[in-house]
Order: structure tokens, then C-alpha cells, then sequence
């Protein structure tokens, strides 16, 4: 867990504030196979860093991170069993960033989708640029929503709402999701990192083991939720990687049209 090994993102550290950025603009930091298992345990890492106060997460570019990268897609479908240790890596990535000791403050410069959502809602603050959206849509591309998104979202918004926002898949507005209690602020792209440095700063400032203990209640009931469903959620998602209707939404993105989705 060597920090200055990472290969996918990038790591800065001022003033005990590290900014931690997911670096594949060109793809819009769409996860890969090397990503998502630099995911596992960067956190972890960085828990044990003694000149962090604060972690500022971000993405490269114009997307905050776009999802599951469309060849690793691919690839898991032409083989399920690769699925297998994906299962595991989601399962430490989620922990990794509940248990996560200090304040996690998501800079949510574009969209977040997929997984994206999914690292987005497991910090502690958002802070979205206003033309930014978010979403999770695994069953618009044939599979279960697993990484994470079904666990957490009805602590935070309730199940009526996740159950409309998962089922349908459906990309929202930044605006529209600080209404529903997902994003705690929404501001211009051009003012996007003084509001994030305004409130690292002032955490940064404050009383580290309080606020880190409260932080730790807060998440309680979240972690306990990750420990008793994630493993079960992931394997839902596996079950559907191997399905006709996720293979068709994977040519249909290849050949940039609508799935046509068979009866179940």
C-alpha cells in the first residue's frame, strides 16, 4: 500500500489537506481493472497518512468518474468467472471508504454514474459543479446495481426515492440530487474549488479526533449495512454479468444505440 506506487491517480498533499484525483480524463475516468483494485486500499493508505487531516476526492477532466471502463465490461462478460475477485475488491473498496477515519470531501467537478455514484456518496461532503449529474444506471446496461449505490442511497434519501433512481436508472441533475439530500452544495464550475476549499479548510481547522469520532457514529450504521449485504449485492450483480440482457447492452454501447431487451 505505497502510495507513490499509484498508476490511475494522482495525490497531493498542502496543508494537511491531500486532494486525491482519479486520473483518466480521457475515458472520463472510467474504472478499470487497475483502478478499481487501486481503490481497495488507497484509503487505507492514507488513513495511515500522519499529515492528513482532510482527503478532497476528484476526478481529472470534465467527469468525476463515468463508471465501469466499457472493455473491462467486456472482458467480465466474455469470462463471468473474472467477476469473482471483483466481488471482493468492491466489498474492501466501499469499507475502505466508510471506515475511512477523516473527513472525505467528494469534488464533484461532472458526472458521477455508476460506480462513480457510488465513490461519490461514500464520502462524508459533495460538492458539485451545477452542470454535473448523477446516477446510477446499472440496470439501463443489463445489470444489478451491486457496488454499493443500493445500500446507501436509502440511508440518505429514503427507499422510495432509491428504489425510482435504481430501477430506472435515470441520470439527474446536480441540482436535483442536492434537493433530494445526495449533494450538500451545487455551485458554478468557476467557483468550484473555492467552495471546496472553504469547507476542507475550515475541517482541516477543527478539533481532528471529534470530529473524526463523529464521524465514525455517522457511519456506523452505513458500515453495518456494507458488512451485511455488500457481499450479497455483488454476487446479484455477478449473477446478471453472465445474462443475454447485459451482453446486448454492451453491443448496443459499441454500436451507440438502444439495448433491445429480452423477456426474462
Amino acid at each position: 500500500m505505497d502510495l507513490a506506487a499509484l498508476k490511475t491517480m494522482t495525490l497531493s498533499v498542502q496543508d494537511r489537506i491531500a486532494t486525491l484525483t482519479l486520473n483518466n480524463p480521457e475515458k472520463l475516468n472510467a474504472v478499470g481493472p487497475e483502478s478499481h483494485t487501486e481503490l481497495t486500499w488507497v484509503f487505507r493508505a492514507l488513513a495511515d497518512r500522519a499529515d492528513v487531516d482532510v482527503v478532497i476526492f476528484t476526478g481529472a477532466g470534465r467527469a468525476f468518474c463515468a463508471g465501469g471502463n466499457l472493455e473491462w465490461m467486456e472482458e467480465t462478460a466474455a469470462d463471468p468467472r473474472r467477476f469473482l475477485p471483483i466481488i471482493e475488491e468492491i466489498k474492501h473498496m466501499v469499507l475502505s471508504m466508510l471506515e475511512f477515519p477523516k473527513p472525505l470531501v467528494c469534488r464533484m467537478n461532472g458526472d458521477a454514474v455508476g460506480l462513480g455514484a457510488t465513490l461519490a456518496v461514500c464520502c462524508d461532503i459533495i460538492i458539485a459543479a451545477e452542470d454535473a449529474r448523477f446516477g446510477d444506471p446499472h440496470v439501463r446496461i443489463g445489470l444489478t446495481a451491486g457496488d454499493g449505490c443500493a445500500l446507501i442511497l436509502p440511508h440518505l434519501i429514503g427507499h422510495t426515492r432509491a428504489k425510482e433512481l435504481l430501477l430506472l436508472g435515470d441520470l439527474i441533475s446536480a441540482n436535483e440530487a442536492r434537493e433530494y439530500g445526495i449533494i450538500n452544495h451545487v455551485v458554478p464550475a468557476a467557483e468550484l474549488d473555492a467552495k471546496v476549499g472553504q469547507i476542507a479548510n475550515k475541517l482541516a481547522r477543527g478539533a481532528q479526533q471529534a470530529i473524526r469520532y463523529t464521524k465514525a457514529i455517522l457511519n456506523n450504521g452505513l458500515r453495518a449495512t456494507a458488512i451485511a449485504q455488500l457481499e450479497t449485492a455483488a454476487a446479484y450483480e455477478a449473477l446478471t454479468v453472465m445474462t443475454a440482457d447485459h451482453n446486448e447492452a454492451l453491443k448496443a454501447m459499441r454500436e451507440k444505440r438502444k439495448p433491445n431487451f429480452g423477456a426474462v
